[in-house]
């Protein structure tokens, strides 16, 4: 692999990032623009700010640098002193720039990236604060969005009354969406990685057993992606770029699982179950990745999704694909197969991360002074004009892809 994971996080992304800290008001400027002008009085999400939270936590204990550590305290404070409700618990979704709350409602999925970045800033520091933090979001998580069965999406601030999720932004209206249901997985894996607490292990084993039951389409080898309460599919789309995700964290939970077993952490009356999932997950994710390669990579880059596949398997060609090269996308599309090449020894994985990051390299990374990468760049070239910086980019997905090949091995 040409790509060099540590040179880009060093020269790229966390430089960038150290520029978007807004010392005025705390926390970090929520919008820069593809002209790369910071708006000061944007709003600020949270969602974006339990990444950044995340982010250089890790890359305060990936590369070390009394910065990185600086900048994590930074998005911590913002998040602690603003982004909380203390009257009615969990977090705001979107603040405004001066952080009073801009958008009270409270999404599970927002919930869960708190959790995950808390996590991970706790590991970073031992700041027990930031694990009580956490904590108390698993109990709104699953106290007010778990029914039972899976989890709910969006409550107005007193928890009183159902509204619609900003996570349903792709004209599907539904009352779960396999996004939430990933990244709760995703915060609870890492909530369990620093602390390993039987009660979050055992909604691990819950999340992975309902992905494997309900989310997973084994006839389509991928999962679903929006369902009604009883966990019924309602849209048929292969979103390829939450399947390659999904592969590697779905492995990860398990991962985590596996280490709890061995350390007596899971609960003896969860351990057979939790031998179980682990087992099926590794099937599946398989499974799943060896599909993405072949239906979604196309060699250079990986195409965003496909609207109509069980259409166009049925005879009726009325399949879309979206070929779109979308960065989060690309970022996970590295992280999955590297994942699957490490998992399985099978080269193409391999050969297929390394050409993802060589396109990351070599398109998707905006060149220009002062910026990082480009939201999308379409299939003929053709560069979005999203902004640098908005409530969903973030260096989330690439900081991120950068510190799991720097961990992986993978330089």
């Amino acid at each position: 692999m040409n790509f060099n994971a540590e040179t880009h996080l060093k020269n790229i992304i966390i430089p960038y990032w150290n520029s978007m800290k807004d010392d005025e008001h705390g926390g970090f400027y929520g919008f820069r623009t593809y002209d790369l002008e910071i708006l000061k009085k944007a709003d600020k999400g949270v969602v974006l700010h339990s990444r950044i939270l995340w982010f250089y936590s890790n890359a305060y204990m990936t590369l070390g640098g009394e910065e990185n550590l600086k900048n994590a305290y930074h998005a911590y404070q913002f998040i602690r002193d603003y982004c909380v409700d203390r009257q009615h618990g969990g977090v705001y979704w979107m603040m405004h720039y001066d952080g009073s709350v801009s958008d009270s409602t409270k999404n599970a999925y927002n919930q869960a990236f708190c959790i995950y970045g808390l996590s991970s800033y706790y590991k970073a520091t031992g700041d027990k604060e930031a694990l009580l933090l956490a904590y108390s979001l698993f109990e709104c998580i699953e106290t007010y969005f778990y029914d039972g069965n899976a989890y709910n999406e969006a409550y107005t601030a007193d928890w009183r009354s159902v509204v619609e999720s900003a996570i349903c932004d792709q004209g599907v209206t539904a009352s779960k969406t396999m996004n939430t249901l990933l990244h709760i997985m995703e915060a609870y894996t890492e909530l369990y990685n620093v602390d390993l607490h039987p009660a979050v292990a055992q909604k691990l084993i819950d999340i992975l057993e309902v992905a494997r039951s309900r989310v997973y389409n084994p006839e389509f080898e991928r999962l679903e992606t929006f369902f009604d309460t009883d966990m019924k599919s309602l849209a048929d789309i292969h979103s390829y770029g939450h399947d390659i995700e999904a592969t590697w964290l779905l492995d990860k939970a398990s991962d985590a699982l596996k280490s709890g077993l061995a350390k007596g952490a899971v609960g003896a009356q969860y351990e057979a179950r939790a031998r179980q999932i682990i087992q099926d997950t590794a099937a599946y994710t398989s499974v799943i990745a060896r599909k993405i390669l072949d239906c979604a990579f196309d060699g250079e880059a990986l195409n965003n999704e496909c609207r109509g596949e069980i259409s166009e398997k049925a005879g009726n060609g009325r399949a879309e694909i979206n070929t779109e090269r979308i960065w989060w996308v690309q970022a996970e599309a590295v992280v999955g197969f590297v994942n699957a090449w490490q998992k399985t020894g099978d080269g193409v994985y391999e050969d297929a991360a390394a050409k993802i990051a060589d396109y990351i390299q070599n398109v998707l990374t905006d060149n220009r002074s002062g910026s990082e990468w480009f939201w999308s760049v379409t299939k003929d070239g053709a560069v979005s004009d999203h902004g640098i910086t908005e409530p969903w980019k973030c260096p989330y997905h690439n900081g991120r892809m950068c510190i799991e090949l720097i961990k992986r091995g993978v330089k």
